[in-house]
């Protein structure tokens, strides 16, 4: 049986892909010079929508970076204020510069930073907005304990704090027994302190209903109280090691 030969082979189809020329895959010079001028009207009306746009991203990234830390440093300790009153700008900077200028580069970031975290803990306020604001406080402070922020806690009545918190470290640094709310050698009174008292820490400006109010940091830091705070758990605050033997400092020299 005859299968084909050589001539059927030659009278055989080519294959037509083989046959078909190459088809250009690079834009021609006149398409590319379409693209650049839409690209370039498009850009002529819609630059400053864009330029804008970046704008605003940048502005919102700053914003939610410094709510959030990410662009600060780092305190090598926090100190929670706890008070009936608000403390004025001015004395919270002479607050940072007291501490900052007797203590040390705990993370080793190359400065030392200090920070003060102000909680209001005022009597019952009748006032709406005043009592929320109190309320809010107070939670804030809870948060700052159970996360262990502040190590050093700055007062206007350590009693109250004690009574309600029993938070305030022996002089050995140990927490106080269950029945133990006293606050005898947990506590430093600033004007008693030469290391605090003795430093110029300038005068501060504030507003007290509707009132320009000036007067001395140290004046008004003389009756505040200081006491750091001891753990009842392993969860401790960052770099307490070095914050006792700060108090200690303070505390021997007392």
């Amino acid at each position: 049986m005859r299968i084909g030969n050589l001539e059927d082979l030659d009278r055989s189809p080519k294959n037509e892909h083989s046959e078909k020329p190459e088809i250009a895959l690079r834009p021609s010079e006149s398409e590319r010079q379409k693209q650049y001028k839409k690209w370039k009207n498009w850009w002529y009306y819609h630059k400053w929508y864009v330029l804008c746009g970046v704008i605003l991203f940048g502005i919102a990234v700053s914003v939610i970076g410094n709510a959030l830390g990410l662009w600060r440093k780092s305190p090598d300790f926090q100190i929670a204020y706890i008070g009936k009153t608000e403390l004025p700008q001015d004395t919270v900077a002479a607050l940072e510069q007291a501490f900052s200028s007797i203590a040390y580069d705990f993370n080793e970031d190359g400065e030392v930073i200090v920070q003060i975290n102000q909680y209001i803990d005022g009597i019952q306020n009748s006032d709406a907005e005043i009592a929320y604001f109190e309320y809010a406080s107070e939670i804030s402070l809870i948060g700052d304990i159970s996360n262990c922020d502040s190590y050093f806690f700055l007062m206007d009545d350590p009693k109250q704090f004690q009574q309600e918190f029993q938070l305030l470290a022996s002089a050995d640094g140990s927490c106080p027994d269950l029945a133990d709310y006293s606050v005898e050698d947990k506590i430093i009174l600033w004007s008693d302190c030469p290391l605090l008292s003795k430093q110029e820490l300038g005068t501060y400006s504030t507003i007290i209903s509707g009132e320009s109010v000036t007067g001395y940091n140290q004046d008004l830091l003389s009756d505040f109280y200081l006491g750091r705070r001891c753990f009842f758990t392993d969860d401790i605050t960052d770099y307490a090691e070095q914050c006792s033997k700060l108090w200690d400092d303070l505390y021997n020299r007392f």
